[in-house]
């Protein structure tokens, strides 16, 4: 029996999917790739894109991804999920272009008015405040989430955006489990107090509902350092 035709134990219909695409693949099919693609694109490009911020590499390292999959296809054994030899192999490229970024080190593009600068308000939204406080906070968390400890982050974004259990993070991280729920409470203990001022009492400060998903992630239960 190949590598690729073992199969992890107690695989799903999905693991088993993907571990057909990947043999078929290994013999070159193209089209089962572009089916792989499809299969898996939301969950490569949501990581990256939550990694990266507002990087403008974001859509090649996700294409890197997949072509390391390609590449990988005959060797790949999967003694494992699939999707976690894929964020293994997410997690190794968003690492190497952060650690570039840090490299450059570029000037960040201002994304806050300048001293003196009054932002204007749309006098038409009947409540220009609270619109105002929500896009205020998504660009908060967006920039605690990034000023993270690249491992911090990860686990966070693994956590949280795609609802992976420990030790599934633990396997993609290369860590035990219980170095993942140091490294989250860390990560929730270092966001909430990076977002201290739209808290009151651990809750958030606002009782509008909150209508950008990515905000989900300050909802008390996520950003309170609790494991």
């Amino acid at each position: 029996m190949s590598r690729i035709d073992q199969k992890p134990a107690g695989g799903s219909k999905e693991d088993d999917e993907d571990v057909r695409l990947m043999r078929l693949m290994s013999a070159g099919d193209t089209q089962a790739f572009e089916e792989l693609i499809e299969r898996h694109q939301s969950l490569v490009a949501g990581t990256v894109a939550r990694m990266l911020g507002s990087n403008s590499e974001v859509e090649d390292i996700a294409q890197q991804v997949f072509i390391r999959v390609w590449k990988s296809a005959g060797r790949y054994t999967p003694r494992a999920k699939f999707t976690t030899w894929l964020l293994k192999i997410t997690r190794n490229l968003v690492f190497n272009e952060l650690r570039r970024t840090r490299r450059r080190a570029q000037v960040p593009i201002q994304t806050e008015p300048e001293a003196g600068e009054i932002p204007l308000k749309d006098e038409t939204n009947p409540t220009p405040d609270a619109s105002l406080l929500e896009n205020e906070l998504q660009e908060a968390i967006e920039k605690a989430i990034t000023e993270l400890p690249e491992r911090q982050r990860m686990a966070l974004v693994l956590r949280r955006y795609e609802e992976l259990n420990y030790e599934q993070i633990a396997d993609i991280l290369d860590l035990s489990v219980p170095a993942v729920k140091s490294i989250l409470f860390r990560a929730r203990t270092e966001l909430r107090a990076q977002l201290s001022k739209y808290l009151k009492d651990g809750c958030l400060a606002i009782t509008r509902p909150l209508s950008t998903p990515h905000l989900q992630i300050i909802r008390t239960p996520d950003l309170l350092p609790k494991i």
